[in-house]
């Protein structure tokens, strides 16, 4: 693997932005007195406030969406407009701060290609998504073999090279966060974590947990038949295996005959753990050139 030589050039500061007029100018204001080298582009998505004019005023580079594009799509606009080295994602909502940006980015060079804000159990969050996260955490960390300690952080520095390799796996809805960190792990590219505290958001969250949260989990379930589809597709097939061996059980002792159900469910069990191996190895042929 390739490592990307890091210079000591300020990065890109990316920030996702939509109706967040309460919170940008702060947030960029603060970003400069931190790394007053630092490029920030602030990507406003089809705001209807006064978020773009704050922002330019505060000494952001703003990009307009003509109207609501998604979050994910903000980060991809953002990504392709980077001119440094390195991209810092982070929250227009004024939840990280931007004096943990050094942080991130002395670990990052180190040798690490994406580092990622983890955010603690003393971080503003409710009950239901810090339940929510740490069920994400495992099931991530299950598919990827790795310890993924915060799976849905939105703060984090990647180098954009890397970063820029998947613009196309990821959604243009919430989630980026997910899609990219199971990425780099399938591609092989080293992920570290370097502990934060998420303050309370500014304003209203565009989050809608029930729905969002759904649709989580669903990436993840995704991305991991993109990552390791084995890991999905076999418990499944054991679980049709053994549950075909339970009926055939019964009903030989019972009725003393092997009945259509358990040939559907031990047919099923081959059929499936057949798909897992075929994309295993469409897998492998879409990670192939990586490094």
């Amino acid at each position: 693997m390739n490592t990307p030589e890091i210079t000591e050039q300020s990065p890109s500061v990316v920030l996702p932005a939509k109706n967040e007029a309460a919170s940008i100018g702060t947030v960029v204001s603060r970003i400069l007195e931190h790394i007053p080298e630092a490029e920030v582009i602030v990507v406003d998505d089809g705001s209807s406030d006064d978020t773009a004019t704050i922002a330019s005023h505060a000494g952001a580079r703003v990009i307009s969406h003509p109207y609501s594009m998604g979050n994910g799509s903000a980060i991809k606009t953002g990504a392709r407009a980077a001119t440094r080295e390195i991209v810092v994602f982070m929250d227009a909502d004024g939840q990280h701060d931007p004096a943990d940006i050094p942080r991130l980015l002395g670990e990052l060079r180190k040798g690490y290609h994406m580092v990622v804000g983890a955010r603690g159990s003393e971080s503003h969050a409710s009950l239901g998504r810090g339940i929510a996260n740490r069920i994400y955490n495992r099931l991530a960390s299950y598919m990827t073999g790795h310890r993924i300690e915060d799976l849905t952080s939105g703060f984090r520095a990647v180098v954009t090279s890397r970063f820029r390799e998947f613009l196309y796996l990821l959604p243009n809805g919430f989630s980026y966060p997910t899609t990219s960190t199971m990425a780099f792990f399938r591609a092989g590219y080293p992920v570290s974590y370097v502990p934060i505290r998420a303050e309370k958001r500014i304003g209203k969250s565009h989050i809608r947990i029930l729905h969002d949260g759904v649709r989580f989990l669903i990436i993840i379930f995704r991305v991991g038949t993109l990552y390791s589809p084995l890991k999905l597709f076999l418990p499944i097939a054991l679980g049709f295996f053994l549950l075909a061996s339970f009926w055939y059980g019964y009903t030989f002792v019972t009725q003393g005959r092997f009945t259509n159900m358990s040939a559907l469910l031990y047919t099923g069990s081959v059929s499936i753990f057949l798909m897992g191996l075929i994309s295993e190895q469409i897998t492998a042929l879409m990670y192939k050139d990586r490094g």
